[in-house]
Order: structure tokens, then sequence, then C-alpha cells
């Protein structure tokens, strides 16, 4: 038992770079070994396979009837929403822009997976008709994830719109949305010993130029977001005349506790006190907008989703045509939608992006295995976007509300 506790004392993303290590160790030095643990990678393999449907399912929905709710969102709502929406398909594209530019997936050579066959190419009519399932049930055990987001789409609309008699559905989708987080958690404790089968194979299979292409992954998040930041600053120079320079100053502690603890929910308190004491919003505002924005301003998250996905395609011998590309923009968003504001929670989202246009969930884990070692760095990096684009759509709510004290925000005005 003092093994056990010891164990889950030591922080999960250290024992996930621990076990990286012993991986690579054992991929170069024995790597006729690698195959014997290959059963702890199909294991975590399956586990995220299983998980896709009902994250996708269930947070979508859930995320859809949050938004709708008209107690939490008030007059502002819509405006808040159509900001997000906008900076959430921007980010969406930069992504997919950035993997179609630099290309950082190609080359690599996944341990057991083979070029994936997309078969006969699919017209925009069918795949349009195919996003209406003909029977539900059956597209939840196929895992057609165009479906299964229509359904959530619908299921989430469809509760805030009965009222009064949908509140107990609405209820009942948040408490799933928790529940399934606190799955995901469970088994996020099982990714170590994932992580440690899929990169002594991968090493064994690719030798170290594995490292290359993370690395090239690594340059396009960092570039991704440094963009994405840039664009913010655009809006909040055109629309609310306001200085760039000195938002940023006044947002740094909250810029800096996005980039320490990888989670926009961790970092909403001190957005609150930077967005009313050093940007001069109103609290009504700040308090309305920024909790609205933990749960659905992932401008992080969608960039690297986008790019993900160009990454695994990439990694998996596919060149997607249009039609592909304008699928995996619009799930890639609406997945963003629906990440829980935890770190990681972002490579279980992009599940649903691949399979909307024909990757298998087996495929899509085998990626996430070859990126979660590298993945705290990564997704402490892109949190500091989304943490931007939270107090840059409240500081634009603001001012288009006359709620903002440009005194205070130009640093003029007392405590």
């Amino acid at each position: 038992m003092t093994m056990v506790r010891a164990w889950f004392a030591i922080p999960l993303w250290k024992r996930v770079v621990g076990a990286l290590v012993l991986g690579i160790l054992l991929g170069a030095l024995a790597p006729a070994w690698a195959p014997a643990v290959q059963i702890l990678g199909d294991i975590f393999v399956r586990l995220i396979k299983m998980l896709v449907v009902p994250v996708a399912l269930v947070t979508i929905a859930a995320g859809i009837a949050t938004i709708g709710d008209p107690r939490r969102l008030g007059p502002i709502g819509g405006r808040t929403v159509a900001l997000f929406a906008m900076t959430t398909l921007i980010a969406v594209t930069v992504g997919m822009t950035l993997g179609l530019l630099i290309r950082p997936g190609e080359g690599i050579v996944l341990g057991g997976v083979t070029a994936h066959a997309l078969g006969a190419p699919v017209t925009p009519y069918d795949q349009l008709l195919g996003i209406i399932p003909a029977n539900i049930i059956d597209a939840l055990a196929r895992g057609d994830m165009l479906a299964i987001i229509f359904v959530a789409v619908l299921l989430g609309i469809g509760s805030v719109v009965a009222g009064e008699a949908g509140k107990p559905v609405v209820a009942l989708l948040q408490s799933l949305s928790n529940v399934l987080l606190h799955i995901v958690r469970i088994v996020m404790e099982f990714t170590p010993f994932g992580v440690f089968a899929l990169i002594a194979n991968a090493i064994a299979t690719n030798g170290a130029a594995l490292f290359v292409n993370v690395g090239w992954l690594a340059l396009c998040v960092i570039l991704g977001s440094l963009i994405q930041m840039a664009i913010h600053s655009g809006l909040l120079a055109s629309v609310a005349r306001l200085s760039v320079a000195r938002f940023y100053r006044g947002i740094t502690d909250a810029l800096a506790v996005a980039f320490s603890t990888a989670s926009s929910s961790a970092t909403l308190p001190v957005a609150m006190r930077v967005a009313s004491d050093n940007l001069g919003v109103a609290k009504p505002i700040a308090f309305t907008v920024l909790p609205l924005g933990a749960s659905i301003g992932k401008d992080g998250t969608a960039l690297y989703v986008g790019l993900m996905g160009q990454f695994a395609l990439q990694a998996l011998g596919i060149t997607p045509d249009w039609v592909m590309l304008a699928i995996m923009l619009a799930t890639g968003a609406l997945a963003a939608f629906g990440t829980a504001p935890v770190p990681s929670a972002s490579l279980f989202m992009l599940a649903a992006m691949l399979a909307s246009v024909g990757v298998s969930a087996e495929q899509t884990a085998l990626i996430v295995g070859l990126v979660l070692p590298f993945d705290r760095l990564l997704d402490m990096t892109r949190t500091v976007p989304s943490a931007s684009a939270n107090l840059t759509v409240t500081t634009l709510v603001a001012h288009a509300e006359g709620a903002i004290d440009r005194e205070r925000f130009s640093g003029q005005a007392t405590a």
C-alpha cells in the first residue's frame, strides 16, 4: 500500500515522462523485447476507443445546453457566443493551415499501422446526407462521428428549447459530463503503462527519427499560439480601439497561471481579477463572460485539434481533399467547444474529428499514445491563447456594452 500511495503521489505528467524514458530505453537497447509489452499499449488503445463515443456525445450536448441557459447568458449571451465561435473557427483554421504547410507528421512510420485506405470517394451530397442518422442507436454502435455530433447538437438544443421540462435532461447531461470527466481521469492513470509500451514499439520500429516529428509539432503549436494571439490583438485594436501592449501587460498574471496549470478552469479566478482590476471591465460582464469562456473559449484546444488532425493524417499516409478539410474544420470547432477544461482533454476529442473522416479509433489512439508523453508542455503552451481569447472576448463584449473603464484600462485610475 505504501508503494501504491507513493506512486499516486507523483504527478501524472512526471509518471508519463518516466514511462517515456523507460520506453525509449527498451525500444533502443532491447528492441526485440518491445513486442512483449505490447499488450499494455493495446489496453490503453481500447480504453481510449471505449470513451470516444460517450465523451463526444455527452460533452458536446452538455456544452450546448450550458450555452443556451438564459440565466447564465443573459442579454449579452448572443454576442459572447458569436465571438467565441468566430475565434474558435479561426483557431482551427490556423492549426490546420500550419499542419498543411509545415507537415510535422510526414515520414512517421507507426508500428503496426499501415497507410489508411479511404475507399471510394464520397460525394459532398452523400457526406451531407450522412450527417443525419437513419438510426441513432446504429450510429452510436458504429461510431459514426458526424451523426453522433449531429445528435449531440440536437439533444443540447432540444433540452434548452424544452424549457422547464428540459431542465432534468440538462442536469443529467451536466452530471454525465462530470462522471465521464472522472472516468477520463481514471483512464489517464493507466497512461504511463500505455505510453511505455507504445513508445517502446515506436522507437523499436522508427528509431530516434520520431523525435524530429515531435519537434516540428511543438514548433507548430508555438507558431499557432503566437498567430492566434496576434489575431486577438487585431480585434482589440480594430474593434475596441484599445492598446494591445496595455492589454497584455494587464493580463500577464492570468497568462502565467494558464501556462503553469494548463487549465482554463484554474485560470478563471485570476482572469476575473485582472479583467476587473487591470482592464476596467465591469464585474457583471467579467463574471458572466469569463466563466462561460472557461467552458467554451478553447482557442488553444481548437488550434491543437486542427493541427493534430493534419499531423495524424500525414502519419497515416492520408492526403485530405477539400471535403475532408471542411468536415474537419466543422467537427474540430465543435469538439473544441465540448472539451473539458482540464489538461490533455483535447487528445480525447481528436478522435471525434478524425472519425468524421474515416480514421479508426485504434489509429487515433496510436497517434495519441505517440504524442501524449510530450503533451504536458504542448498543453501548457496552447492554454495561453485560450486564456488570451477569453479575456479578449470579455473586453470586446464590455466595449460593446459600454461597460469598460478606459481610464482604469490605461492605468490612470486609482483602485
